[in-house]
């Protein structure tokens, strides 16, 4: 039973798609081709993870640190596979994510 005067009201709950596919790009496949394999691990547990427990699951792990970009990579979102390499995705109208590219970053980059 619902409080006096707010039976007039419709709840409505949004619950968003939960996405859980990870499609990569060709020049992502080249990428992860060139980096070590401790960032190929890291990436395969990232890719298991946003698979078998969603992305906005994912998301939530600090190990991650999965950020939205800024300036012209705005509308895309990194996820840190160490404290030099970095994944970044965007998140498709159909609910998937499309990974772009795997990069290093340097300091002097900035």
């Amino acid at each position: 039973m619902l409080p006096s005067g707010l039976a007039q009201y419709t709840y409505q709950v949004y619950c968003p798609a939960m996405i859980k596919r990870v499609d990569l790009t060709p020049s992502a496949r080249k990428d992860l081709r060139k980096v070590p394999v401790a960032i190929v691990t890291k990436f395969r547990a990232w890719v298991d993870d946003v698979e078998h427990n969603g992305l906005e699951e994912a998301q939530k792990r600090p190990g991650y640190h999965d950020e939205p970009l800024r300036g012209k990579r705005a509308g895309q979102r990194s996820v840190r596979l160490n404290r030099a390499w970095r994944a970044i995705y965007e998140i498709k109208a159909d609910g998937t994510i499309e990974l772009v590219e795997v990069q290093e970053v340097n300091k002097h980059d900035y």
